[in-house]
């Protein structure tokens, strides 16, 4: 029998595996995530984290299985629609050249549709940069550069989001902003959201679930209040 829509993950991966030159990078993933799901994942530096989430959106293709987006395996999406539903925000942002109200309309326009200045206003002003809009992003910090690729990623209106260290560029007090930030809006538009962090405790915070890579394979994977306590008790994952 065909499992109904609402049984079928938002984001699935099968057997999802990246070689190269014979070495593993990503080795046999099977994970899923939910609607309003907001999965970390944590391991040592060279695990395979950010690989996984290039996979994702095939910014590197897989050499051995692949993702289901809705239950439909994401090779038969044109590339450019697909990386509008599953969105990826960089650790290091790249902004276009021009203001920040530029960047944020960019991909509304690509569909012929714009952002009312209002509801842009509003935008900034949630993620901290209220009057930001006709700022050239020349003069954003890293940090302030950082919340802009959010929100452009986040105005494609996409089904999944993939965020690699977003808050490594925040301080403290800009990085709770931008937590409370995706945890309002992964519960609001239903988003699959997939988060690379080496912070346990914003891992804590914000995931309803926790997905630990070693040498590209899963070793731990379950929800947060069972995974935590698995870990180590340092702040960090080296």
């Amino acid at each position: 029998m065909k499992p109904k829509a609402a049984d079928v993950p938002l984001l699935q991966t099968v057997h999802l595996s990246r070689e190269i030159k014979a070495k593993k990078i990503v080795a046999d993933l099977n994970v899923s995530v939910e609607q309003g799901t907001l999965l970390a994942v944590v391991g040592p530096s060279g695990s395979g984290k950010s690989s996984f989430l290039r996979l994702l959106n095939r910014l590197d293709e897989p050499t051995a299985g692949t993702v289901l987006l809705g239950g439909v395996d994401y090779r038969t999406l044109m590339p450019a629609s697909l990386r509008r539903r599953v969105g990826l925000v960089f650790q290091t942002p790249a902004l276009f050249p021009g203001t920040v109200g530029d960047n944020l309309q960019f991909g509304p326009r690509q569909r012929g549709e714009s952002i009312p200045a209002a509801a842009l206003a509003s935008l900034l002003e949630e993620i901290g940069l209220a009057g930001y809009a006709a700022r050239d992003v020349g003069r954003l910090s890293g940090g302030e550069a950082q919340r802009v690729a959010l929100l452009r990623t986040l105005v494609n209106e996409p089904q999944v989001l993939l965020l690699d260290e977003p808050t490594s560029a925040l301080d403290a007090s800009s990085e709770l902003i931008i937590e409370a930030f995706l945890a309002k809006i992964v519960q609001q538009k239903a988003l699959a959201c997939i988060l690379v962090t080496h912070k346990l405790a914003q891992a804590s915070r914000i995931a309803q679930q926790i997905l630990v890579l070693e040498q590209g394979k899963v070793t731990l994977s379950g929800p947060t209040a069972e995974i935590l306590p698995c870990l180590t008790n340092s702040s960090t994952i080296p």
